[in-house]
């Protein structure tokens, strides 16, 4: 093996967790990539020999990509979960089958990273969003993060406090129990299927949000309150009949098709306390078109 193959089948062995950075950072599975292989490009020009923590210098490398990535952005959604006016920007789900994780899939998802943290992690400034990610969800050190950001570690420890605070102020952690989780969704979708206004109102928070990204070809939308969002789910119970379980970034979902087959929303929910606190939805048809749903069965 000459020293350009070996230095190959070494960052091979951090490409996972690189993505995974990149996932975190970004919230697109193609972004991710597309900085991984950026990561790659760098080593390639840089004289690996003397980097001593390859997968440190990774690391680093796909942080300052992605930080640029996030700079060059048209939209960003630094503002309010809840308001109304704002275009609604959802993550990649991770979709697999309803009883297990994808193999492929266990490392982007290692700290749990549910739509509902991606979802606040899509409002954070780039460099909150930075020094949160490398350092909480990485543990990076903040003198690592520091030169990347362009400043102090005591400013940069600040960013990364800052976030965590937005990302704390969201909510209580969601529940992750998978059968009690199940146990919401079925009930939720049995309810949207059968017109059961007060019987979806029962499984959901009063304050429960509902936020819906259809891209460029489809309006967004923002809901709020019980009613509102149940009202709206029985309207389009005709997705749920055509919907089917999946686990969504790890925890339960729903896969909706339409007549062809084809992929036609993925919906994420939060649960605390055992009612929906919020419930997410894609159906973008680039994004969806996308999907890689080679782990969900019979498909």
């Amino acid at each position: 093996m000459n020293e350009k193959d070996e230095l190959a089948r070494r960052f091979d062995e951090h490409r996972p967790h690189l993505r995974a950075v990149g996932y975190r950072m970004l919230g697109s599975l193609s972004d991710a990539e597309d900085a991984v292989q950026e990561a790659w490009f760098r080593l390639n020009r840089s004289d690996a020999g003397a980097v001593e923590n390859l997968g440190g210098w990774l690391t680093t490398v796909v942080g300052r990509v992605c930080l640029d990535m996030l700079r060059s952005r048209a939209v960003r959604r630094e503002d309010s979960l809840d308001d109304a006016d704002a275009p609604v920007r959802l993550p990649d789900p991770l979709v697999s089958g309803p009883d297990r994780i994808d193999p492929e899939q266990e490392v982007l998802l290692a700290d749990s990273v549910g739509i509902a943290l991606m979802v606040v992690l899509e409002t954070l400034a780039p460099a909150e969003r930075l020094a949160f990610v490398l350092h909480d969800l990485f543990a990076v050190p903040f003198d690592e993060i520091a030169p990347l950001v362009e400043k102090s570690t005591a400013a940069t420890r600040q960013l990364a406090s800052r976030a965590r605070r937005r990302v704390q102020g969201a909510g209580p952690a969601p529940e992750t129990d998978p059968s009690r989780l199940r146990q919401v969704v079925d009930a939720f979708l049995a309810a949207a299927r059968g017109g059961d206004l007060e019987a979806l109102v029962a499984v959901l928070d009063p304050g429960i949000t509902a936020r819906s990204d259809g891209g460029a070809l489809l309006p967004s939308a923002l809901l709020r309150g019980a009613r509102e969002v149940a009202s709206q789910a029985i309207t389009y119970a005709r997705f749920a009949r055509g919907g089917r379980a999946v686990l969504v970034n790890g925890t339960p979902g729903v896969l909706a098709l339409d007549a062809d087959g084809r992929p036609a929303s993925v919906m994420a929910f939060t649960v605390r306390g055992g009612l929906i606190t919020a419930l997410d939805i894609l159906t973008d048809p680039a994004r969806l078109a996308r999907l890689d749903l080679s782990a969900v069965p019979e498909l």
